[in-house]
C-alpha cells in the first residue's frame, strides 16, 4: 500500500510541491520515497529507501528541475525496501516513468513474458511491469494514451497509477481500478493524489475517479474518460476539510492530536442524525443485520451487534471483510448489510460490498465523501471525523461508533438515547483531562512484554480495541478477551509479569467482571482498572485506577472507555522511543488484499 501524487504547475518547480504532497501522505507508507520530474533534459528521478525527510536531506529531492512531475511514498508489498524497489519505475530507455498504488496479481507472468522479449528489469516490484508494458505498446506505434489502455487490459489486480513520458512531455496520464485516486483543480494548475490531505494546501476542488476511469492532465486542464474512451463530464466537489485540519496543530504527534479531537468529531457526527432518520424512513423491513469490516472498524461493528440485538431484537452478525466471500451463499436477502470503512476504499470491504449488493440492501459508514463505497452502497452514512493522519485509528473509530449508535437509536425510535448521546462530547473532554495520570501510569508499564485486556458485553469490544492500539504502536503483545473466557485457556499465561487491563463500567456485567479481576490477581497480575469514580470495590482491587464520571451508563461506555486506552498506548509508545504515527510494518488505509 502506497501513496502517489502528481502536479502540473504554471511557473513553479514541481519538485518542492511534490515533496510537500508526499510528506502529507507518509501515513500511507514510509519504506521509501521517490520523485520524477520532466525538464528539457528529459525525465529526472531521485529515490531511495528510508523516511521522507531522511531521503530528502540526502538526495535534495526538492532540487529536481521541471514544472511537471509525479511522486510516490512506499509501503513494501513486492520486494524489500531498497533503492531499486523504490518508485518511480521506468522502461528500458528511461523515457517512461510510473508511480503505482495497488497490487498487480499477474506481474510474474507478465514479467517473464517481457523478459523473454528483451526487456530489462531492475527491481523486484510488480509495478515495473506497467512501465515495460506501456513501452512495448508505445513502440508498436500506439500513442501514450493508447499504450496505457492496451496495457491495462493485461493487468489483473488493483491499481492507481500515473505516467509521464518524454514523448508527450507536457502531460500526466493515469488510471484507477480498486485503488483510490483523486484529481485536484487549482488556479491553472492541476494535481493528483491517493488521498485528499496530500493536496489540500493547493486546492480543495476535487474530482473523484471511479474504477476503470482514465485521465489526461495537461496545462489546459483535465480530461476523464471511461473504459470505452468516452469523455465524461465529472462533477467537481469541494472538500470540507481545511489544510489546517491535516496539520499537527502544536501536538507532538498526529495520534495525540486526533485523540484530543474526538469530542469535536463526535459533536460533528451527531449532526448527521437528521440524515440518518431520512435513511431509516426509506428502509424496508429487515429481518437481520450483518456488519462487515476490518481491524478497528470490526471492533466498532461488535458494539453494533450488542446494540442492534439489545435494542431492536434483530439477529446481528459481525464478519471480517476478508472472510465474507466464504459466506456468499448464506446472505439473507432480507438483511441489511452494513459496511464500515474509514476510507471507503479498503479492498476487502469493497469486494464484500459488491458480493452483498447482488442479494441484499447495503449501507456504508465512511469518512470520505466521494469514495468508492459511497457510490456503490444503497445507503450511506458519513462520519464527520475530518482527516485522520495517524496510522492507528482513534477519532474515526469513535465517529463510527457514534454513527452506529445514531442508527440504532433512529431505527428503534429511542429519543432518550439520542438525547444521552448529546452528552458524550462533554463527558469525553472530562475523560481527556485524565491524561497526566495516564502518562505517569504508562511509565510503570512500558517494559511489559505482554498485556491482557478483559471486558464483558459492551466492554468486550473495548478490550479488543485497547489491545489492538497497544500492539499497533508499542510493539507489546496485547490480547483482548471476553472476561468469561479467561478460565478457558488464557489464565495459564497470567503471572506477575503480565498486566491486565479490566474494563468494568457499572451495569449488568460489573460484578462478574470483578470476579475475573480477582482471578487474575490471585495469579499475581497487576490490574489496571477502568471504572466509575465511585466504584470503591474495583479501586481496592486494582493496582492502578482510571476513574470515569459515575453517570456514564454501561450502554454508552464504549464511546468513552476506549479513550484512556488510546492514551495509554500512545504514552507507552512515546516512552519506548517509538514514533506512534509511523508504526513498523503498518500503513494507513490498507487497500490491498
Amino acid at each position: 500500500m502506497c501513496g502517489i501524487v502528481g502536479c502540473i504547475l504554471k511557473n513553479d518547480k514541481a519538485a518542492p510541491v511534490l515533496l510537500d504532497c508526499v510528506q502529507r501522505l507518509e501515513y500511507r507508507g514510509y519504506d521509501s520515497v521517490g520523485l520524477a520530474t520532466y525538464s528539457s533534459s528529459g525525465i529526472n528521478i531521485k529515490k531511495d529507501r528510508g523516511k521522507i525527510n531522511e531521503v530528502s536531506q540526502k538526495l535534495h529531492l526538492d532540487e529536481l528541475p521541471g514544472e511537471i512531475g509525479i511522486g510516490h511514498v512506499r509501503w513494501a508489498t513486492h520486494g524489500l525496501p531498497t533503492p531499486e524497489n523504490a518508485h518511480p519505475h521506468t522502461d528500458c530507455e528511461g523515457k517512461i516513468a510510473v508511480v503505482h498504488n495497488g497490487i498487480i496479481e499477474n506481474y510474474k507472468e507478465l514479467k517473464d513474458q517481457l523478459v523473454s522479449e528483451g526487456h530489462h528489469f531492475v527491481s523486484q516490484t510488480d509495478t515495473e511491469v506497467i512501465a515495460h508494458l506501456i513501452e512495448k505498446y508505445h513502440k508498436d506505434g500506439l500513442n501514450l494514451e493508447e499504450a496505457i489502455n492496451k496495457a491495462i487490459t493485461k493487468l489483473h489486480g488493483s491499481y492507481a497509477f500515473a505516467v509521464i513520458s518524454t514523448d508527450e512531455p507536457n502531460r500526466i496520464l493515469g488510471v484507477r481500478k480498486e485503488s483510490p485516486l483523486i484529481l485536484g483543480l487549482g488556479d491553472g494548475e492541476y494535481f493528483l493524489a491517493s488521498d485528499a490531505p496530500a493536496i489540500l494546501q493547493h486546492t480543495r476542488r476535487i474530482i473523484y475517479l471511479a474504477d476503470h476511469e482514465t485521465f489526461i492532465m495537461d496545462e489546459e486542464g483535465i480530461t476523464v474518460k471511461d473504459r470505452d474512451g468516452r469523455v465524461l463530464d465529472k462533477p467537481v466537489e469541494t472538500i470540507r476539510w481545511t489544510p489546517e485540519m491535516a496539520q499537527k496543530g502544536g501536538y507532538p504527534h498526529f495520534m495525540l492530536k486526533e485523540i484530543h479531537e474526538q469530542p469535536e468529531a463526535v459533536r460533528n457526527t451527531l449532526f448527521e442524525v437528521s440524515d440518518i432518520k431520512k435513511i431509516v424512513h426509506q428502509f424496508p423491513e429487515f429481518k437481520r443485520v450483518t456488519f462487515v469490516a476490518c481491524g478497528t472498524s470490526y471492533h466498532a461493528s461488535l458494539v453494533g451487534k450488542y446494540l442492534f440485538e439489545g435494542l431492536l431484537g434483530l439477529p446481528t452478525d459481525v464478519m471480517l471483510a476478508s472472510e465474507f466471500e466464504f459466506s456468499e451463499k448464506a446472505i439473507d436477502p432480507h438483511a441489511l448489510v452494513i459496511f464500515i470503512s474509514q476510507s471507503g476504499e479498503t479492498a476487502d470491504t469493497l469486494k464484500a460490498l459488491r458480493i452483498a449488493n447482488k442479494k441484499a440492501k447495503t449501507l456504508a459508514i465512511v469518512n470520505v465523501l466521494g469514495s468508492t463505497a459511497t457510490r456503490e452502497a444503497d445507503y450511506v452514512i458519513f462520519t464527520r471525523a475530518g482527516p485522520e493522519i495517524g496510522v492507528a485509528a482513534t477519532k474515526t473509530y469513535i465517529s463510527q461508533l457514534t454513527c452506529i449508535y445514531l442508527l440504532a437509536a433512529c431505527m428503534c425510535q429511542d429519543e432518550n438515547l439520542l438525547e444521552e448521546l448529546q452528552t458524550i462530547p462533554d463527558c469525553m473532554k472530562a475523560v481527556l483531562s485524565l491524561e497526566d495520570g495516564i502518562k505517569e501510569m504508562a511509565g510503570k508499564y512500558k517494559d511489559a512484554q505482554d498485556f491482557f485486556f478483559i471486558g464483558r458485553g459492551f466492554s468486550y469490544p473495548t478490550a479488543l480495541e485497547g489491545a489492538l492500539k497497544l500492539k499497533e504502536i508499542t510493539y507489546i503483545h496485547g490480547e483482548g478477551y471476553a472476561a468469561g473466557e479467561l478460565k478457558h485457556g488464557p489464565l495459564a499465561l497470567i503471572d506477575d509479569a503480565v498486566p491486565v487491563v479490566a474494563v468494568v463500567p457499572p451495569g449488568k456485567s460489573h460484578d462478574r467482571t470483578l470476579s475475573n479481576v480477582q482471578e487474575v490477581k490471585a495469579r499475581g497480575a497487576r490490574v489496571i482498572g477502568l471504572g466509575s469514580e465511585d466504584d470503591q470495590v474495583l479501586s481496592s482491587e486494582a493496582s492502578d485506577m482510571i476513574e470515569f464520571p459515575h453517570q456514564i451508563p454501561e450502554l454508552l461506555s464504549p464511546l468513552l472507555y476506549v479513550v484512556p486506552l488510546q492514551l495509554l498506548a500512545y504514552h507507552i509508545s512515546v516512552k519506548r522511543g517509538i514514533d506512534p504515527d509511523k508504526p513498523k510494518n503498518l500503513a494507513k488505509c490498507v487497500t490491498v488484499e
